[in-house]
């Protein structure tokens, strides 16, 4: 706590560069929240120096330009595994989106600003968190990057935080995560409010424990066997079709009810290639289960590149597919190509735009078993495994691959929202990858089996467990978020009652009497 008192007369203070670099610094500090470090509990402490720096700026504005900074350092950070792709654009992308922290800066210095009393304390631990919702929000949308890095997905191995997902989904966990931080921020620099700061630490304790006893746990009522084929990193769509066929035919005689292939595992459109179909559907008699590709390819029937999940039975193509609907940003499509199309120059961004699906499909597949996939980047958004789950899906899916970041920590950062899905809507779920990190979680986001590492090249079947009912979350949709506008309402109409309190009882203005101007004898005698 000394440390934070000799901060507010460090010279650094009145500096607002040297403020921006440790605001962008701080602002980066939740990465080693998420994977591959992991440390799950220091996204109760990370955002700790961020608030105590923007509560100590001298004014709201740069309070503001802090937030601004701050979100800067927290984009690059959470998606530095961009740079080989985007180099120098990444930089550009955080610089624009950070300025959606700009109002959340200005929120905590108007909050904890100056010395805040135990109102203005309790307000902040309902306020600011609410205010982070908006940001996530916001930045969730896929045009703006999808909802990659949401503080609450940092807790997705953590039994309590995965039983409150299925109440109120990964928004309530960043509700939560954020209402923490900023208790203990108030803990640490502002000794006149420490009681509602612990008053908040132990509402939050309370809520997860109550969420822990009283929500719904789903009820595993059966077992499916699945496997997923992950070749690993090949060059060429033959060779790595070829990979996949033989792993495959290592599943003959293992009773396996779906066999799974990554994105982008077939390079050629299937109607257009009898015979890799025939391939396939050969595959398909051999270990008695269907087959879900995914292909990555110019489609024959209609114009453009689509990347599908195509299911392929005994009997050949079995007419269900599923078109991704959300792309990923740069790597998949260029938003505006006609302005930012030169990103294709410094980086890896797509030379041509995906197509896009129109609605998301359940598969029946075979021994009557329902399936919900999604591809890739769309297991980061909460409400597609949801409608999936409530169309009646039992096993989602989702078909990925990180060749391009095998080095990196995005596949285990990927793999891991997977958990956060299962969790949210009580379905188990598969991360099957071409390269990178496989994984299986049950019906409650518990790991099911191994993790298949990126180095991995092989076949694994997962006994995955089933549960039917619905989730509070499926159920009641992003209930947090409507919540943490509400909170933001009743906030501005309490401000803007108070100003306008303050403005009818101030007093008049005294107005001093007129001065009554006296001739002199002078000007009389003129």
């Amino acid at each position: 706590m000394k440390i934070f008192g000799r901060w507010q007369t460090s010279p650094w203070r009145t500096s607002p560069w040297r403020r921006s670099v440790i605001a962008a610094l701080a602002g980066a500090l939740p990465l080693f929240a998420f994977p591959a470090p992991s440390l799950w509990w220091f996204a109760y402490v990370a955002l700790v120096p961020w608030i105590v720096l923007v509560r100590s700026a001298p004014t709201g504005r740069r309070a503001a330009w802090n937030g601004w900074w701050g979100g800067f350092g927290f984009l690059v950070a959470v998606h530095h595994w961009l740079l080989p792709s985007l180099h120098v654009f990444i930089f550009l992308i955080a610089l624009l989106l950070g300025a959606l922290w700009a109002p959340w800066g200005w929120l905590v210095h108007r909050l904890l600003g100056g010395a805040p009393g135990p109102a203005r304390a309790s307000a902040a631990l309902l306020v600011l968190p609410a205010g982070w919702l908006m940001v996530e929000l916001v930045r969730s949308w896929q045009g703006l990057g999808g909802p990659w890095g949401m503080l609450g997905s940092s807790q997705w191995q953590v039994a309590p935080a995965l039983r409150l997902a299925s109440v109120g989904g990964v928004w309530l966990l960043s509700y939560l995560v954020v209402a923490v931080n900023v208790a203990v921020a108030v803990l640490v620099s502002v000794r006149a409010s420490r009681v509602p700061a612990v008053a908040g630490l132990l509402a939050t304790a309370v809520a997860a424990s109550a969420a822990w006893v009283w929500s719904p746990r789903p009820h595993t009522d059966g077992r499916v066997r699945i496997a997923v084929v992950q070749p690993g990193v090949m060059e060429g769509a033959d060779r790595r079709f070829a990979r996949e066929e033989a792993l495959t035919r290592r599943l003959a005689g293992q009773d396996v009810d779906l066999v799974v292939w990554g994105e982008s595992s077939v390079g050629y459109d299937l109607a257009a290639r009898p015979d890799l179909t025939r391939r396939i559907t050969a595959l398909a008699r051999e270990t008695g289960a269907d087959i879900l590709v995914n292909v990555d390819a110019r489609r024959s029937d209609k114009p453009g590149i689509y990347k599908s999940s195509v299911l392929v039975g005994r009997d050949g193509l079995t007419g269900r597919r599923y078109d991704k609907m959300r792309l990923v940003p740069f790597g998949e499509y260029i938003p505006a190509r006609s302005l930012l199309g030169w990103a294709t120059s410094v980086g890896k961004a797509a030379g041509e735009d995906r197509r896009r699906g129109t609605e998301q499909v359940v598969m029946n597949v075979g021994h009557g078993l329902r399936v919900g996939p999604m591809v890739c980047f769309e297991s980061a958004f909460p409400d597609m495994s949801r409608h999936l789950a409530r169309d009646g899906a039992e096993v989602l899916v989702a078909q990925s691959a990180t060749s391009t970041f095998q080095h990196s920590w995005a596949p285990e950062q990927h793999a891991s929202l997977a958990a956060l899905r299962a969790a949210e809507t009580g379905r188990p779920m598969v991360h099957a990858t071409l390269t990178g990190v496989s994984a299986v979680y049950g019906p409650s986001g518990q790991r099911v089996g191994p993790w298949l590492g990126t180095d991995a090249h092989t076949t694994h079947v997962y006994d995955v467990p089933l549960a039917h009912g619905v989730t509070p979350y499926a159920r009641h949709g992003d209930w947090a978020v409507r919540g943490a506008i509400l909170v933001l309402a009743v906030w501005c109409a309490a401000e803007g009652l108070r100003g306008i309190r303050l403005r009818r009882s101030a007093p008049a203005p005294r107005v001093p009497p007129a001065r009554t101007v006296r001739e002199s004898p002078a000007h009389h005698g003129h």
